[in-house]
């Protein structure tokens, strides 16, 4: 399933600035960046679960937010993209 994640860290303080690296070092680690604080994965369920916990982990929920959307793969489902950037496809080949 695609996993979509966004997070938003209060980075006031420094002990904010460090949850911030590692909420984005989790996401690196698991999927690719579209925007600065949005990331999509091609996880199973239980890399999902991984994620989530991970994830809970780093973040403090009484100053940040985050939000995982679980989109399954639904027939026409599809993810309309303009700019520069141009997102892996998870399903395609590896090699262009």
């Amino acid at each position: 399933m695609l996993i979509l994640v966004c997070y938003d860290v209060n980075t006031e303080t420094k002990e904010g600035r460090r949850r911030l690296r590692r909420v984005a070092r989790v996401c690196e680690s698991t999927g690719q960046r579209v925007q600065k604080s949005v990331f999509e994965c091609q996880l199973d369920l239980s890399r999902f679960e991984e994620l989530e916990r991970s994830l809970l982990k780093e973040v403090d929920p009484k100053q940040d937010c985050l939000r995982l959307y679980r989109i399954p793969k639904t027939r026409g489902f599809e993810v309309l993209e303009y700019g520069l950037f141009k997102a892996v496809d998870f399903d395609g080949p590896l090699i262009l």
